[in-house]
């Protein structure tokens, strides 16, 4: 969907500025995301696999959810919303737990420029992942992963099969995860 989003500086101010999200990917404007990370108490970690037919990174596992915050849109509510979208899951605000907001730049094509600045949170999944119901247009499958197994990846620089992020991004929600699990 062709939403408006709101316009951000290279340092994540906003600039009073919206557009559409197809403009400013066109473009290479900063706008601002959500990430959700859910995880369970067992040590795992939920996983998407993007839709084949999606523009960026197709059928590559990512993040729980993901999803841009319409303009004038609350962060929070935003995330609250994409979550219900993506995977069929009805949380609340305070079920979030901010990790950061971290800077990515990824360049598609020449005139496909992902600028965005990723509000991440964590969220405990507290329902059996048979029950979450996928977007299918945005979803092609979910898997929980033990946090060891994908440290791990992400030590040895082994992320073949997920969306390229940067590691410290990775190793940052990870650590997050690990002291909500006090390992």
């Amino acid at each position: 969907m062709d939403e408006r989003i709101d316009i951000l500086d290279e340092d994540g101010n906003p600039t009073g500025q919206s557009y559409l999200k197809s403009e400013a990917h066109a473009k290479g404007l900063f706008h601002p995301t959500i990430h959700v990370w859910f995880y369970t108490t067992a040590g795992e970690i939920l996983f998407q696999q993007r839709a084949s037919n999606k523009d960026t990174f197709p059928s590559l596992w990512d993040v729980s959810v993901a999803g841009h915050i319409g303009a004038g849109e609350e962060i929070t509510k935003a995330a609250v919303r994409e979550v219900e979208e993506e995977i069929g899951l009805t949380i609340s605000e305070v079920d979030l737990k901010p990790v950061g907001v971290f800077k990515s730049v990824q360049k598609h094509a020449e005139n496909f420029i992902d600028a965005e600045f990723h509000h991440t949170f964590l969220c405990e999944l507290k329902v059996s992942i048979s029950s979450l119901v996928k977007q299918e247009s945005e979803v092609e499958n979910l898997r929980l992963l033990p946090l060891d197994e994908f440290e791990a990846k992400v030590d040895n620089n082994n992320l073949e099969g997920f969306v390229p992020n940067e590691s410290s991004y990775y190793t940052k929600v990870i650590s997050e995860i690990k002291k909500r699990l006090l390992y």
